[in-house]
């Protein structure tokens, strides 16, 4: 049974409404990585398929970011699936300031010199086509050029601010 939304308790758009809104829509989580002088890469729940014919995906990026310089200018991206058993790599490309590349990530560089990370459920990686401003962020286009889906697992969720497995 469903039930109509209680519309006199509508909020008007803000920074925290928004936030509220979204802990409640379960994401999945990928890490996109870049080469530039040295790899740089952030855990991402804005990934989106964006189109089959080309392949193209799209995700966000805050421009304060620390991986930001090397996004702005980099030709490709890869972009990983994660896995549940992979919920510390996902807090390892989270946490500012840590060197997400050294042990224990295991990654080695894969097409274009992209960092394509091990064990993951399926990775890509995909020719930025667009950088779109949205705020403080850009909204980064990019189409597949190669990849890999025969990883094994269940995929990784964000829900509720944590990081979460897929339940039947």
């Amino acid at each position: 049974m469903t039930t109509s939304p209680d519309l006199s308790t509508a909020q008007p758009g803000s920074p925290a409404l928004l936030r509220s809104v979204f802990r409640r829509h379960a994401a999945g989580v990928a890490v996109v990585t870049a080469r530039g002088e040295r790899p740089v890469g952030f855990t991402a729940t804005s990934l989106s398929s964006v189109a089959a014919e080309p392949p193209l995906l799209s995700f966000g990026v805050g421009v304060t970011s620390s991986s930001w310089p090397v996004l702005a200018g980099a030709a490709h991206v890869g972009v990983h699936i994660l896995g549940e058993h992979q919920t510390e790599l996902a807090a390892t490309f989270a946490r500012s300031g840590a060197d997400r590349f050294a042990p224990p990530t295991a990654w080695r560089e894969g097409p274009e010199g992209v960092p394509v990370l091990d064990g993951v459920l399926a990775w890509l990686v995909c020719r930025v086509v667009a950088r779109v401003p949205a705020a403080d962020h850009r909204l980064i286009v990019a189409q597949a050029v190669a990849g890999d889906s025969a990883g094994a697992g269940r995929p990784l969720l964000y829900h509720q601010g944590r990081f979460n497995a897929l339940r039947d």
